[in-house]
């Protein structure tokens, strides 16, 4: 008996055949196409016109900004730029890399403002930057704020001359009584009586007497004078030892324990040298006078995060006495003082000096257990503030 022959079955995985599209079919479905095609046509040139007309308002916008605006790409060269921008920094920027640029910008004491050379004269301009969400570019305004800052300079120089003539009435005092207190010393050296041991002592406190007016005047001059002159970069730590070498004689000579610390290493600081190292003088002479024999004063410096960025704060603490809340307010007020030799201007010209660098002086005291003066300031990076565009991601390290 011969094998009966079975017919392969259909095999499972394979799809039946579709029915193939009749001619009335292809052409709606090619009907159907060439209608989204034309639509997506339609919305792509409705795109197109909205893309150019935003670059045209754009353009227009960037045109008509007072302010210089300038599109740095991450690598640091410079793409887009408005026309304020090339009256400020000259013609011909696009395709420039913005550090080479940026060198021209010379960096002021107060953060995020800049000076530039310019044919009508130095200007000075408000940088600021940010970033685009996508990191690919970003966007530096610089705002010539010359006249804001001449306007500030002289509203400053207005209230000190304001400040100085409300306290007319007491500084004609405190210049009388030295200066009668020296014609009459010097009026006793006339006296042929007197012999030479009587009338050296009588020279001296007159001697003393015009010292003390000098200083008076001195002081007087620093405070209508305001701000700083030259700024140059100077170590932190030489200064501390420049005033450890100066004070801790003084300090000596009253039988006080002097220290010293400075753990900023190399760090420099850009500024008047001379007016910061007289201003943390001021203090430490104060703290001085503050202290008994037998007493502390120490001065500090060491690097610290400020809100304004990194910075390096001046600590001058004594174990003196104290000063009562109800002063500690006026402290800093020209004119007014709690020592009978002070002239009531060597606060007023600390945190005037401390301001005018970008910084500023607090003050922590409690009656019967010393005061602490705190002397912050921004820190500087080669020639440009912390935070500046000439400092951020697009410059050139």
């Amino acid at each position: 008996m011969s094998p009966t022959t079975i017919p392969d079955a259909p095999s499972a995985a394979t799809p039946p055949a579709a029915p193939p599209l009749d001619a009335a079919q292809l052409a709606e479905a090619f009907a159907l196409f060439s209608r989204a095609s034309e639509e997506l046509s339609t919305a792509y040139n409705a795109l197109q016109g909205q893309v150019a007309q935003l670059t045209e308002r754009l353009t227009v916008l960037m045109g008509a900004l007072p302010a210089g605006v300038v599109v740095v790409d991450r690598g640091g060269v410079v793409v887009q730029v408005n026309r304020a921008a090339e009256s400020l920094l000259g013609a011909g920027l696009a395709g420039q890399r913005w550090p080479a640029i940026a060198r021209v910008l010379e960096a002021t004491g107060t953060p995020g403002e800049v000076t530039l050379e310019h044919a009508e004269g130095q200007r000075r301009l408000s940088v600021s930057e940010t970033a685009l969400e996508s990191g690919e570019e970003r966007i530096l305004l610089l705002h010539d704020v010359t006249e804001t800052h001449r306007m500030r300079l002289a509203a400053e120089r207005n209230e000190r001359l304001a400040a100085m003539g409300e306290m007319v009435a007491g500084l004609a005092h405190q210049l009388r009584t030295p200066l009668a207190a020296a014609l009459l010393y010097t009026g006793n050296l006339r006296q042929p009586e007197l012999g030479p041991v009587e009338r050296a002592k009588v020279a001296d406190r007159a001697i003393e007497r015009l010292r003390y007016l000098e200083r008076l005047i001195r002081d007087m001059l620093l405070f209508a004078r305001g701000d700083s002159l030259g700024r140059q970069h100077f170590g932190v730590c030489d200064l501390v030892a420049e005033l450890t070498h100066t004070l801790e004689p003084l300090a000596r000579a009253r039988q006080i324990e002097f220290d010293s610390t400075c753990d900023c290493g190399d760090l420099t600081l850009y500024g008047d040298r001379k007016a910061l190292g007289g201003a943390l003088t001021n203090l430490l002479e104060n703290a001085i006078q503050a202290t008994e024999a037998g007493g502390r004063v120490t001065c500090e410096a060491h690097r610290e995060q400020l809100a304004a960025g990194d910075g390096v704060c001046f600590v001058v603490r004594d174990s003196g006495r104290g000063i009562p809340a109800e002063l500690q307010e006026r402290l800093f007020e020209p004119f007014f003082t709690t020592r009978a030799e002070g002239t009531g201007l060597g606060l007023a010209i600390a945190r005037g000096v401390a301001r005018g660098h970008g910084g500023d002086i607090a003050l922590l005291s409690t009656p019967g257990q010393g005061s602490t003066f705190t002397l912050n300031l921004p820190l500087w990076r080669g020639e440009a503030p912390v935070g500046t565009a000439a400092d951020s991601g697009v410059s050139a390290s």
